[in-house]
């Protein structure tokens, strides 16, 4: 006889699944024994957020699959909760296991016992709870599809003890079938033809890609749409990198000419959330075409002209074929990128600055002319102000990936992306961009890089501060009345180095580069350490206010 921890791991190798991601809890290390069996990678963390984080990223780097994450009871899925919020407001699908006590002392007062499925239900698609050991299959098939059905998210599934560990021949089960849960369906041709009648008609337009064209898989089809039209194509979330940031058509300095000018606007899976002033950045005029993966989110904060719901590549393929090559927006483009060429030419004295403490935007360029050499490279932004100013030099690599936590903007993903990014790619340089805050959140994740052998290299931008909370504290309240925003000039890299690691210490800008190619070179998980200026009020070169 089995146990029911063997038959819920072999239902996730039927999903399809490789890896798991965890800290030790003994409610649920009954799956850990299973994934021993069916070869699943148990990968332990140091604290259970990375964990959930950690699933989030293996969910984006493995279309078609979820990422998964185990869960102690108790505070082992309290702990757990940051990662799942993140995960629901960046769409992606990933399963969690919670831990609970026994179901044969529910309301007793276990140890650990908790009502996690109330905690968990609004920031997933799914949460339930397994009662009978035989049927562990079947709400793992359930988990899986609401993940992955759909606008993509969390699913929670909270199995006792006594029911997880139960004995049970596992051979004797019949498990559901795993199939694919992705959207594929197209809109109706009608809709296509109102959409293509809209850009027909328009001078100006603008395409906004965002998360839902990276779940639908749609950077193909975005590229060909783009250089069929010559249509000008900014990103955000995840849609960062579906059209590469060396092509003609992508812009990323002049969104904010580029959107008081339009008059259609193509809103391919970017929500107008606070990233689009709820809908207020695009002109009252201006004729929208929303496409999305459901359609609840079309018309969202402001009512789109048309909408194309379903899989994003098959209807911008679609809309491409609709317009049959009958459009050029060259010169719109050209405009566009006279502005997009003055606002290099603005920084370039910053991005070659040679003073002490360093200049942030000098790190930047050297962060991102380091990054230009490998076109895999998969790169984290872990940070804010630093993180804000490196995505203006720094591109993504043609065949490379950009993660950031995305629009619930929670700190401290840059180690646990970073895990998963490594363990899926394990011949590809993986980088983190950090700050000296963030840093502090989950930093501790590289002793779980090191035990695993996972030559990761974070670069800290560190100005000792919460940057992006102090500047415009000191601005609204004045600089003697900075709280809660100022850290000290922390040794970082001496941080890894006792954890195992490789450390790099850098305090003048022609040290940047070569820092972090030693790091690079050491082949363990390395840290670089960058003291930089720190800028109390108005951040210099910026307009932020």
């Amino acid at each position: 006889m089995s146990h029911g921890g063997r038959l819920a791991a072999k239902a996730l190798k039927t999903a399809g699944v490789e890896c798991v991601f965890t800290l030790s809890g003994g409610h649920v290390m009954g799956i850990y024994d299973g994934c021993l069996d069916e070869g699943i990678r148990v990968i332990d963390v140091r604290h259970e957020q990375a964990a959930t984080h950690a699933a989030d990223a293996w969910a984006r780097l493995n279309p078609g699959k979820v990422g998964v994450a185990i869960l102690t009871a108790g505070p082992g899925v309290t702990d757990g909760v940051t990662g799942v919020a993140n995960a629901w407001r960046a769409n992606s699908p990933i399963v969690v296991f919670g831990g609970q006590g026994p179901f044969n002392n529910l309301r007793r007062g276990s140890l650990q016992e908790m009502d996690h499925v109330s905690l968990m239900r609004p920031i997933t698609k799914w949460a339930d709870t397994c009662y009978e050991t035989a049927r562990i299959g079947e709400y793992v098939e359930q988990a899986v599809r609401h993940a992955m059905s759909g606008v993509p998210g969390p699913a929670f599934l909270e199995i006792p003890m006594d029911v997880l560990h139960s004995p049970i021949d596992v051979e004797a089960i019949t498990l559901p079938t795993f199939r694919d849960y992705r959207v594929a369906s197209s809109a109706p041709a009608a809709s296509i033809e109102v959409a293509a009648k809209l850009l027909r008609q328009a001078k100006r337009p603008m395409v906004m890609a965002g998360t839902a064209l990276k779940w639908s898989e749609g950077g193909p089809a975005l590229r060909r749409f783009a250089e069929a039209t010559r249509s000008p194509v900014y990103t955000n979330g995840m849609g960062r990198g579906q059209l590469p940031m060396d092509h003609p058509q992508f812009f990323n300095r002049s969104r904010k000419e580029a959107l008081a000018a339009a008059d259609v606007v193509v809103l391919a899976g970017t929500p107008l959330d606070f990233r689009m002033k709820y809908g207020a950045s695009i002109p009252a005029d201006a004729q929208i075409v929303q496409l999305d993966l459901d359609d609840t989110l079309i018309g969202q904060n402001r009512s789109a002209d048309i909408g194309l719901v379903g899989n994003l590549g098959v209807n911008l393929d679609a809309l491409t074929d609709a317009l049959n090559g009958s459009l050029d927006f060259s010169e719109h483009t050209a405009h566009l990128r006279t502005i997009e060429d003055a606002a290099d030419a603005a920084l370039a004295a910053q991005l070659h600055s040679d003073e002490v403490p360093i200049d942030p935007m000098r790190l930047c360029h050297e962060i991102a002319d380091f990054v230009a050499t490998d076109d895999e490279m998969i790169v984290i932004g872990d940070g804010g102000d630093i993180v804000a100013q490196a995505s203006k030099v720094l591109r993504v690599p043609p065949n490379g990936t950009w993660m950031d936590p995305g629009p619930l903007g929670t700190l401290g993903v840059g180690m646990p992306f970073a895990l998963a990014a490594q363990i899926a790619n394990p011949d590809r340089r993986v980088m983190i961009i950090y700050g000296d805050g963030s840093f502090g959140l989950n930093g501790f994740e590289f002793d779980t890089a090191v035990r695993f052998g996972l030559p990761i290299v974070g670069i800290v931008g560190n100005d000792a501060a919460w940057g992006q909370m102090m500047r415009p504290q000191a601005m609204i309240y004045g600089e003697d009345r900075l709280v809660a925003t100022e850290l000290r000039a922390t040794r970082y890299d001496k941080v890894v180095e006792a954890l195992g690691g490789h450390g790099e210490h850098v305090t003048r800008p022609h040290e940047i580069r070569g820092a972090i190619e030693r790091a690079f070179a050491s082949g363990k998980p390395a840290l670089v350490n960058v003291e930089m200026r720190k800028d109390v009020g108005a951040m210099k070169g910026s307009t932020y206010v």
